[in-house]
């Protein structure tokens, strides 16, 4: 290799200038070091550019404008798909909540019925003054046990009727068509021992629209009765009602099995052929009981009652035509008798009023009681009507 080929070496130095000649001029400006020698800068305004980014975007959504994509469409799409389930879930949640409050709020609300049911606000459901007043009770619709009209609630109402001295006097406000004979003559008795122990207190009915049959077996026992000029009055007598199925089981080929360890046990069954002796017995079983209502009127009425032979045949009358039949004493209201006959105008309600409790839990004993009366009788019971 020449002198001329070979590479220069490290260790060659230049020439160097002679001591006396001066160097070339500096050039005295700074130079700046470029920004690529910073990285963590451009990361740090990178993501500073992202978030104001994101900022713009979410306030475009607000607006209701079209939002630009972060970062890529991809970015972009995800972004929304995220966040529109993470506002459904939060949808949810507030609708969960809601209906969670609401079903809370109907349990409270249900809860409050029941006590209000349950809690009897009104005490024993009798009123007292210590004003001179009429006492007033009211007998409505059927006569029958565990009915606000049975003998029990009656009976109570009336005791406590008779028993405030200051009381002028008593009033049976009746607007029934009757019921249970058992039931009515429970009544009629309790009206007769309050008066002997009461002997000085009037004891008047007024009747409404209807005091029928067993209403009028209770009414008989007062010392008056007043009534309306259109109101429906008397139908002394009894019934046993029912039916008889034997044709029609014998066209549609049904047969009736009864199995019974008395010859009587199944009397007055409407799926079985009527035996003549059974249907005697029943017809004088109802005279029976026709006979002690006619004796109870009788007994109440006494010489006002008109020799008519229709009297206690069943039929009703009007409340005119019942004054003229000595069934009634005169026309009249409940105001009429307080502020006329009993010169007491402030009437007071005695009336036992039954909470809803009560009256659900009666009616239920009184209808499993009836059914399963039903079941072992087959048959229909009395009813003064």
């Amino acid at each position: 290799m020449t002198e001329q080929q070979k590479p220069p070496s490290p260790f060659d130095q230049p020439d160097q200038p002679d001591r006396g000649t001066e160097p070339p001029p500096r050039n005295e400006t700074l130079e700046t070091a470029p920004r690529a020698d910073y990285p963590l800068e451009d990361e740090l305004k990178a993501g500073d550019d992202a978030a104001q980014r994101e900022a713009d975007e979410r306030r475009a959504r607000l607006a209701g404008k079209p939002a630009k994509p972060v970062g890529g469409a991809a970015g972009g799409w995800e972004r929304d798909v995220l966040e529109k389930v993470l506002l459904a879930s939060l949808r949810e949640q507030r609708a969960a909540r809601r209906w969670k409050i609401f079903f809370r709020l109907v349990g409270l609300g249900i809860l409050a019925l029941i006590l209000f049911a349950v809690i009897d606000f009104k005490g024993d459901g009798l009123t007292s003054t210590s004003g001179r007043h009429t006492a007033m009770v009211t007998l409505e619709g059927e006569i029958a046990a565990g009915t606000p009209a049975s003998a029990e609630s009656i009976n109570a109402s009336l005791q406590a009727a008779f028993g405030d001295t200051s009381a002028a006097g008593v009033i049976l406000k009746i607007n029934s068509p009757g019921g249970s004979p058992v039931q009515a003559g429970i009544i009629n008795d309790e009206i007769h021992r309050l008066r002997k122990i009461y002997p000085d207190k009037p004891f008047y009915v007024v009747v409404e629209e209807i005091c029928a049959s067993g209403g009028y077996y209770v009414a008989a026992a007062a010392d008056k009765i007043y009534v309306d000029k259109a109101s429906i009055v008397g139908s002394i007598g009894v019934l046993m009602d029912g039916f008889g199925f034997t044709g029609l089981m014998d066209k549609i080929g049904v047969q009736r099995r009864l199995y019974t360890s008395g010859a009587n046990k199944g009397m007055l069954d409407p799926f079985s052929p009527e035996v003549p002796r059974q249907r005697a017995f029943a017809e004088s079983m109802l005279k029976q009981i026709h006979q002690q209502f006619i004796d109870v009127v009788k007994e109440g009425r006494g010489d006002r009652l008109k020799n008519d032979p229709e009297l206690f045949s069943g039929l009703f009358w009007s409340g005119e035509r019942a004054v003229e039949l000595g069934l009634a004493d005169g026309l009249g209201s409940a105001d009429y008798v307080a502020r006329d006959v009993f010169k007491a105008e402030d009437i007071v309600d005695y009336t036992v009023k039954e909470n809803v409790a009560e009256r659900v839990a009666k009616r239920f004993g009184a209808a499993v009681g009836s059914a399963a009366m039903k079941v072992m009788l087959s048959v229909g019971a009395p009813v003064v009507r």
